[in-house]
């Protein structure tokens, strides 16, 4: 068997002010490219599809040209819900999609058997199963009691996950004990696990109750395809848990890492990971340094080139009412937007008097509590700048939530 691993497409993404269209139908095309050189067998979207839980109408429709063109290859699509996807959009076309090789797993079944999906060749054999986990919401596997800790719902939410996994993996194992020969299991999911990097577009999912997912707690699965982590990434330091990554830069910072999809070649049941690196369909750049060192990158593009979207990070001994203006007139006659632009003190031993300098509309709410934590002492324990951040997260997240009965 043979599998491309994806994850995090954020369909109907905007970008600051940009939006992405041109992007996700190029990484599209590309990718059905890669099904069809590769040979492959079966797609898993681990999580994510949409940017949001209402996602425009061209969105959608990149989804469903998707589907329709996967048609021309003997491909099944393994389609998982994440926490940005909304249950019932996904659901809305699982039913047909279902009629064209889909599977559509957008939450947690209450029939678990429904969870796995048997892969086939043309033959109509079958060449392995799919344990199809999507994001988990905390209300599909616990129900909260009064009178529980955060450590109570904490570890509650941690065994219900693991035994949940474990009840697919079960099912897996047992049918491909019917089947007999050597059948890999592959297993999804889409949350966070202990011990990876993130990004700054990646968002917390299981605020105040959860902080991550250990590696240990996962089935014994021949390969684990993630999604929820931008970064592509090794889990645990084990190669077969893997983060293939979102396929396009969904934030500045993510520039620093390579975008991929992960193929995975099975021989029997031992998998073998060739990651495919995606183009860049947009390019994008961070530029870093004082006013002169700003001006003398943005001297080096050529007027004739790709519109670039950037980040500009100027670095400043004081304050400068009129950096805007500056920078705006450095790139006059560009193919340039620039959509971030920060300023970086040059010394590290900031004041708060200093800091207020700043306007507050170039900084988020996660920025200002940052620049507070900062001011704390230096032998301030982690273990309580950790908990600061949750309950952070957690108030930011209630003032968010929608009401509830809207």
């Amino acid at each position: 068997m043979k599998l491309l691993h994806t994850s995090d497409w954020h369909l109907g993404q905007s970008f600051f002010t940009q939006n992405r269209r041109h992007e996700h139908r190029q990484f599209l095309t590309w990718l059905l490219d890669v099904v069809k050189e590769h040979e492959i067998d079966v797609v898993v979207v681990a999580g994510d599809v949409f940017d949001t839980a209402a996602p425009p109408s061209y969105a959608r429709e990149l989804y469903n040209q998707f589907v329709v063109e996967l048609q021309a290859y003997p491909c099944t699509l393994v389609v998982l819900g994440g926490n940005h996807d909304s249950v019932s959009v996904l659901n809305e076309s699982k039913s047909l999609l279902s009629c064209l090789n889909v599977h559509v797993i957008a939450a947690c079944a209450e029939d678990e058997s429904e969870q796995l999906v048997e892969v086939k060749d043309v033959n109509g054999r079958v060449i392995g199963l799919i344990c199809a986990i999507p994001f988990i919401r905390p209300r599909d596997v616990i129900i909260s009691e009064a009178g529980q800790s955060g450590d109570d719902k904490k570890s509650l939410l941690g065994d219900a996950i693991k035994q949940h996994y474990a009840r697919v993996y079960h099912l897996a194992a047992e049918r491909k004990a019917a089947l007999g020969g050597d059948i890999p299991i592959v297993a999804t999911g889409h949350l966070t696990a202990l011990g990876v990097s993130q990004s700054d577009s990646v968002r917390e999912i299981y605020i105040g109750t959860l902080d991550g997912f250990s590696a240990n707690n996962f089935p014994a699965a021949d390969y684990i395809a993630l999604g929820h982590i931008h970064r592509p990434q090794r889990v645990g330091k084990r190669e077969h848990i893997r983060y293939c990554g979102s396929p396009i830069p969904l934030s500045f910072d993510e520039l620093a890492s390579a975008k991929q999809v992960m193929v995975v070649s099975f021989d029997g049941t031992t998998p073998h990971m060739t990651p495919v690196a995606v183009p860049r369909f947009q390019a994008m750049a961070v530029l870093r340094g004082n006013l002169s060192e700003i001006e003398e990158q943005l001297a080096h593009i050529d007027e004739t080139a790709e519109p670039i979207w950037l980040c500009i990070e100027v670095t400043t001994e004081g304050y400068l009412p009129d950096l805007h203006q500056r920078i705006q007139g450095m790139v006059e006659n560009k193919p340039v937007a620039i959509l971030q632009l920060r300023r970086v003190r040059a010394h590290q031993g900031t004041t708060l008097q200093q800091q207020r300098e700043e306007h507050l509309a170039e900084l988020t709410p996660d920025d200002v509590f940052e620049r507070r934590l900062a001011l704390m002492p230096d032998d301030t324990d982690d273990a309580l700048r950790l908990r600061l951040r949750a309950h952070f997260q957690t108030l930011m997240h209630s003032l968010y939530e929608e009401p509830k009965g809207q």
